[in-house]
């Protein structure tokens, strides 16, 4: 695993589908940004450890973070410390994977978010 390739699974593509559908937003990356945030605001650590990213959903790191790409990273950082782990490039980037696909899983699954406005009350309720 490295940073320079965010990959995810086919069934994490599968709810990015829905998602885009029903908030109008049309950029994995954007989705994932949204994904990622998300997921970090829980304390908890994610239960999926392994994650298979077997779907055609690429993108470099470039594109996934844009401009926040030294924000993005040092969140990144900043968990692993808090999880327990040295914050190496191989952490940080399997940290990256098993967040994203812990926060499309919840966004996937909630059932009030019908738009753009509903994902934008998650993050300032």
């Amino acid at each position: 695993m490295s940073l320079d390739n965010v990959r995810l699974s086919q069934p994490a593509k599968d709810q990015l589908v829905k998602l885009k559908r029903i908030t109008g937003i049309k950029n994995w990356n954007t989705l994932c940004r949204w994904a990622l945030a998300i997921s970090l605001q829980d304390p908890s650590q994610p239960l999926v450890r392994d994650i298979n990213t077997d779907s055609n959903v690429e993108m470099t790191w470039k594109t996934f973070a844009g401009p926040y790409g030294d924000i993005y990273l040092a969140l990144l950082r900043q968990r692993c410390l808090t999880d327990g782990q040295e914050p190496t490039e191989a952490h940080i980037s399997h940290t990256l994977t098993i967040h994203i696909h812990r926060g499309i899983g919840h966004l996937a699954g909630r059932q009030g978010l019908k738009n753009i406005g509903d994902l934008i009350s998650l993050a300032a309720p």
